[in-house]
């Protein structure tokens, strides 16, 4: 099993504690190495049936719990949202008397069950696909790139069988469980719509374009687009609005949850990365990083792409209370010049830039023309978790 960063915030603190994020990226395994007192499985028959019907069951279980049951977990609670209002209950009626450690799909889903999400007594946090640094020493870099991060396939050692899985999931989850909660009445368009996404993952998206190739309404496809965000499949990187904002592309990045997952969607081979998309998974692969770990140690900073009108680019716009970095990803293993333009752009027309960064795939860090170029292995030791 590997070692979550997130375990070591839950540890530090004593509070309840909701975990967030889709199938298989090991949220039950997390809160169970913190050794319940007591675990309701709510994707056992058994415990779904005895609650299912009487939610208000838990409260009786809780008031002649026993002193020695102190932490609670609560699995895959979004299939009996109604045990929150019990825990509400406990937290209020006994405070400090239990821990509850929750998992869930998504916030949408339980808002679509009328959950109680229990607003001040439980922390939120969301739950992602490995990190490298959860990886450690068994992070390979081109097993990223094909198959992804989620723990249960990375950790299979038969590629084959990684594979398979993985298009498995892509289709019994992505395109079953997903379209579900999107209430969809459109099944082709919603497929059409999630291939492209695929397609689109790391691009910048344009909502219109991508409603006309899917053959939806402009509302219909931004409400799918929701879903896919919501339900932590996707994520954005908004455009970044610097000093020369009249200058500047709006649209936002779209990212899929894994890079493995977005393989399986396309359809490519799963051996090992295509060369010509290296590049752009590479991309992928940093956009992952920043998310995940920002999101869990830094939530206060922002994250952002640079595009002007006239096409100078550059991949991340990192900001961090008063440091804002820029950041360029490179496939190469050596650095040429023009691969600087768009850094050096960027911070002539915003001089609040204090670091200017190409990560790529070279043995050393180095500096040329004042900007850092890290080996991505260093660049990840930057960031927290």
């Amino acid at each position: 099993m590997y070692a979550r960063s997130l375990t070591r915030i839950l540890r530090r603190n004593a509070r309840s504690v909701l975990v967030l994020g889709p199938r298989q990226v090991g949220k039950s395994t997390l809160l169970a190495s913190l050794q319940p007192d007591l675990t309701l499985n709510l994707a056992s028959p058994r415990v779904f049936r005895e609650y299912v019907g009487h939610p208000e069951r838990l409260e009786r279980d809780l008031e002649t719990a026993p002193e020695t049951t102190r932490t609670i977990l609560l699995d895959e609670v979004h299939r009996n949202p109604a045990l929150l209002d019990a825990v509400q209950v406990a937290v209020d009626g006994r405070p400090g008397r239990f821990r509850f450690l929750i998992s869930g799909a998504s916030a949408r889903q339980l808002r679509r069950g009328q959950a109680n999400l229990l607003p001040g007594r439980v922390q939120i946090h969301r739950l992602h696909p490995l990190t490298a640094g959860e990886l450690g020493a068994d992070f390979n870099l081109d097993r990223v790139l094909a198959h992804g991060t989620l723990p249960g396939i990375y950790r299979e050692p038969d590629p084959d069988t990684r594979a398979t899985d993985l298009r498995s999931y892509t289709d019994s989850y992505l395109r079953e469980e997903v379209q579900a909660e999107a209430l969809v009445r459109n099944v082709g368009g919603f497929a059409r719509l999630l291939d492209l996404v695929a397609a689109a993952s790391g691009r910048i998206l344009n909502v219109h374009n991508l409603s006309q190739d899917a053959g939806l309404g402009y509302e219909t496809a931004r409400r799918y687009l929701e879903v896919l965000e919501d339900t932590l499949i996707a994520f954005r990187v908004p455009a970044w609005s610097g000093s020369d904002r009249a200058n500047l592309i709006r649209h936002g990045k779209l990212f899929l949850f894994d890079i493995g997952v977005r393989n399986a969607l396309l359809r490519r081979p799963l051996d090992r990365p295509l060369e010509d998309e290296r590049g752009l998974l590479l991309e992928h692969l940093v956009a992952l990083e920043l998310h995940q770990r920002l999101q869990s140690f830094l939530p206060d900073a922002t994250l952002h792409h640079y595009r002007t009108r006239h096409g100078v680019e550059v991949d991340f716009v990192l900001s961090l209370g008063r440091e804002t970095w820029g950041i360029e990803v490179k496939s190469s293993r050596r650095v040429h010049t023009s691969m600087l333009r768009g850094l050096k752009g960027l911070a002539y027309r915003n001089p609040q830039v204090t670091r200017k960064i190409l990560v790529f795939l070279g043995p050393r860090p180095q500096v040329v023309d004042g900007v850092e170029v890290l080996p991505l292995q260093n660049f990840l030791g930057l960031l927290p978790g």
